[in-house]
């Protein structure tokens, strides 16, 4: 089967294409750096000819507002026109967990703009919403730190290995269409600050960690409800310790 997916080079699109090539598929890693571009339309009908499923996990280059919204809008619609033309029968893409719930995040509601364009298109589609990835824990930290200590939300928070999310995208995309969105998450939920603490020891970081009520996530206050599943959701196996080990 031939699985195009977008955004093939980043962190997440790597591990995949290398994921469904090992499963015997023909997947092409489609990307600015590949000489594909979903925003301005560059080798898309060529990437895309012969494709029975496209996977979509590009990210955007700015996350100003309104180049991270036009971004997702433009990529998709170009996307979905483009996968019309060439008959590809299943359109698949990562979101996020909570986007809908937080739309003060402008990157969380660009993607729910992503999303709609997505279920309007007629196209098959599978959405698929993960929470936030292990291998960011470190530059969350960073971002939060006030004079020498870091400062992070205290709310509930469910991180997810990105070697899970790949398994899941491989299943997801080579299955039928599930005309629906999923969510998925890591095993372990906890507070926000929990995670990051056990992230800095593992590294020899000794930067104290505080969980605030109302420290902010990328600029916005959050809460329990905010980025962890509230109905079902499949749950990787990688628990963080067991990341943090395989990481060191």
């Amino acid at each position: 089967m031939k699985i195009v997916v977008i955004g093939g080079s980043g962190l997440v699109g790597s591990k995949l294409v290398a994921a469904l090539k090992q499963q015997g598929h023909d997947a092409l890693a489609a990307s600015p750096r590949t000489g594909v571009n979903s925003v301005t339309g560059e080798g898309l009908a060529d990437a895309l000819a012969g494709a029975e499923v496209v996977v979509d996990v590009s990210n955007a280059p700015s996350w100003e507002p309104a180049a991270v919204l036009d971004f997702f809008q433009t990529s998709s619609r170009n996307l979905v026109a483009a996968e019309a033309a060439a008959g590809v029968r299943h359109h698949v893409a990562l979101s996020i967990v909570g986007t809908d719930r937080t739309p003060d995040i402008a990157y969380f509601r660009a993607k729910v703009a992503q999303e709609q364009v997505i279920k309007s298109s007629g196209l098959p589609y599978s959405i698929v919403r993960a929470t936030q990835f292990f291998e960011f824990l470190g530059a969350i930290a960073d971002a939060g730190v006030v004079h020498g200590k870091v400062v992070v939300p205290s709310a509930l928070f469910q991180p997810i290995a990105t070697d899970d999310v790949v398994s899941v995208l491989a299943d997801v995309a080579t299955g039928a269409p599930l005309n629906a969105t999923i969510d998925i998450a890591g095993p372990e939920k906890a507070p926000f600050n929990t995670f990051v603490a056990r992230r800095l020891k593992a590294a020899g970081d000794a930067r104290p960690v505080l969980g605030h009520p109302h420290a902010s996530y990328y600029g916005v206050p959050i809460d329990d409800r905010s980025l962890v599943p509230l109905g079902p959701a499949r749950l990787g196996p990688t628990g963080l310790d067991s990341w943090l080990a395989k990481a060191s």
